[in-house]
C-alpha cells in the first residue's frame, strides 16, 4: 500500500452518477474522493455499523445529517455517525469535491 497520494490525480467527473475514488483503504478505514458536478446528489442513506466524515476540499453543497441540513463550503467537516441518514447535494455551477472517510471499510 501506498502512504502519500495527491488528490489532485483521483479527481474526476462523471455525468450520470457522481464521481467516487478510493485513496487509501484497509480492513479498519476508507478514505477516497467523491466529485459531483453540478446539480448531482449522493441520496440521502444510511451505514449501519460506520462512522463516516466528509471534509469539503472544494465548492459548496447542501449536506443532510439526520434530521439537519446545512450549506457547507470548503474547510468544514461534516461528522456523520454510524446509522444516521446522510447525503449531499452540489448547490453551485463548478464541481464539489470531498474527502470522505468511513470506518470500518465497506464490506468489513
Amino acid at each position: 500500500m501506498r502512504n502519500f497520494a495527491d488528490y489532485h490525480t483521483h479527481t474526476g467527473s462523471n455525468p450520470n452518477k457522481f464521481f467516487k475514488s478510493t485513496l487509501f483503504k484497509t480492513k479498519r478505514m476508507l478514505l477516497g474522493l467523491n466529485c459531483l458536478d453540478p446539480g448531482q446528489t449522493q441520496s440521502v442513506h444510511t451505514h449501519a455499523d460506520q462512522d463516516k466524515f466528509y471534509f469539503v476540499v472544494d465548492g459548496e453543497g447542501e449536506f443532510q445529517v439526520g434530521e439537519e441540513t446545512r450549506k457547507c463550503g470548503p474547510g468544514l467537516v461534516v461528522w456523520v455517525p454510524a446509522g444516521a441518514k446522510h447525503g449531499v447535494t452540489n448547490t453551485r455551477t463548478h464541481a464539489l469535491v470531498l474527502l470522505v472517510g468511513i470506518a470500518p471499510a465497506p464490506g468489513k
